[in-house]
């Protein structure tokens, strides 16, 4: 990933296109030479419909910009992910609320896939500490799917403070934890709910885990002792979903 105080260098096919097509400010369009001639006229037509340059780098050149796995010979410098603060977030809100907090995940496409699921279970938005944590870069970008783009993000200094002003708007704090006293299945999320996911090495912090009003494990049955940390979140907050789906 590459950025220049303020844009995001977002790298392949489709975030390129995520990027055009949702309103973000895009500065400029990179194609690689020696693309396929359809690839290049498809990403000249829409930056032409949006107003955005649209330069050709030379094969060289374009590998020592990208830093992806596979950036697909395409790329746009974007405008970065702008930050909302822990109020606003809550007055965004939808009723009855439900924000996903994670603590300690370090690794970007867990902090995207998180994102991802977030916006697809109809969370109000995501908190992530300032510290120990990944930052919303193109490969988080990547991995939400550009749900980053679309779901308020707040990025906090003291998480255990954060938590204690989201207890003051209302919201129940849940940890999902594997020494947690009850089933995720036992758990009321019609109520504003504010859910922590912890990173997959150390889990929620100490203090963290001490602020949450309860934790919860997810019931399993096989010899793996725990889940990846998208994967705990994402079924933690479709739980809420399903609960809160019988609410309309």
């Amino acid at each position: 990933m590459s950025d220049r105080s303020g844009w995001l260098l977002v790298e392949g096919r489709h975030p390129v296109e995520e990027a055009l097509e949702s309103g973000r400010e895009v500065r400029e369009v990179l194609l690689q030479d020696g693309i396929k001639e359809g690839t290049l006229q498809h990403f000249e037509r829409i930056a032409k419909k949006r107003g955005v340059a649209v330069r050709r780098v030379p094969r060289a050149e374009f590998k020592k910009l990208a830093s992806g796995a596979a950036p697909q010979g395409i790329a746009a410098w974007v405008e970065s992910v702008r930050y909302v603060s822990l109020e606003d977030l809550i007055k965004r809100a939808v009723s009855p609320g439900l924000i996903l907090i994670c603590d300690r995940i370090v690794d970007p496409h867990n902090l995207g896939a998180l994102i991802r699921s977030a916006e697809a279970s109809g969370a109000s938005g995501v908190v992530i500490p300032k510290d120990r944590s990944a930052g919303i870069n193109s490969t988080v970008l990547k991995a939400s799917a550009g749900a980053a783009w679309k779901l308020p993000i707040a990025q906090v200094t003291n998480l255990t403070r954060s938590i204690g002003q989201l207890k003051e708007a209302g919201y129940w704090v849940v940890g999902a934890s594997m020494d947690g006293d009850r089933s995720l299945w036992d758990v009321d999320f019609k109520s504003p709910t504010a859910i922590v996911i912890g990173g997959e090495e150390k889990g929620i912090s100490r203090l963290v885990l001490e602020a949450c009003d309860l934790l919860a494990r997810i019931p399993m049955r096989g010899s793996i002792e725990s889940l990846n940390a998208s994967v705990a979140g994402a079924l933690f907050m479709f739980e809420a979903l399903r609960q809160r789906s019988t609410l309309t």
